[in-house]
């Protein structure tokens, strides 16, 4: 079987809270305004398709929400969104490994973030076949040119793979490509899923 696991709130905990409390304290702007303006609307889905600069993202994240920061300050905000790995899905993967199956993370991500997790977590890549990153790919879920990729690159069907994703868009468009795709709703989705 091929196990396709979304990254954020499947195998690393994020909370897009803690990037905003960093730029509110840094710009000085009230939490509530920047909770109010912050978008992930077509600039970030750009970013995520490699389609712009990091440099030219954070401009333009930064003129959306009307704040000034450098664009370290910027980035320390962006990188403040990872929490921590989840332990038990790597053990999950070295399990499914034994088992004789594929793994491979596909991920809405961006050039900055690639900046970051690689380092603090390599436990990722080191237990999984293969990354298919939405900025490489310069397309993102849930475009459904980006799972039949995944499928062709691995050669397995629709029905040989497993989907696992935080966002319920994905799940259908997943869904729609005939992928057995599971809605993760918390860090004991995916364990239970196993069980």
């Amino acid at each position: 079987m091929l196990y396709i696991f979304d990254m954020g709130n499947v195998i690393i905990d994020i909370d897009f809270k803690r990037v905003l409390g960093v730029w509110s304290h840094l710009s000085g702007t009230p939490l509530a305004t920047l909770t109010e303006r912050f978008k992930m609307g077509e600039v970030f889905q750009k970013h995520e398709r490699g389609e712009i600069s990091d440099e030219q993202f954070a401009a333009d994240l930064c003129n959306e929400m009307g704040i000034a920061l450098s664009f370290e300050q910027f980035s320390a905000g962006w990188h403040a969104v990872f929490v921590g790995l989840r332990p038990e899905v790597i053990t999950l993967f070295q399990k499914l490994h034994e088992e004789g199956h594929r793994v491979v993370v596909l991920s809405n991500t961006n050039r900055l973030h690639l900046d970051f997790w690689p380092q603090h977590y390599p436990e990722i890549e080191a237990n999984t076949d293969a990354m298919y990153l939405s900025q490489n790919l310069g397309m993102r879920k849930p475009e459904p040119e980006i799972f039949q990729h995944v499928l062709e690159k691995e050669g397995f069907t629709a029905s040989q793979a497993v989907f696992f994703d935080d966002v319920a868009e994905n799940i259908e468009a997943a869904r729609a490509a005939g992928i057995e795709a599971v809605w993760v709703e918390d860090n004991q989705t995916v364990p239970k899923y196993f069980s």
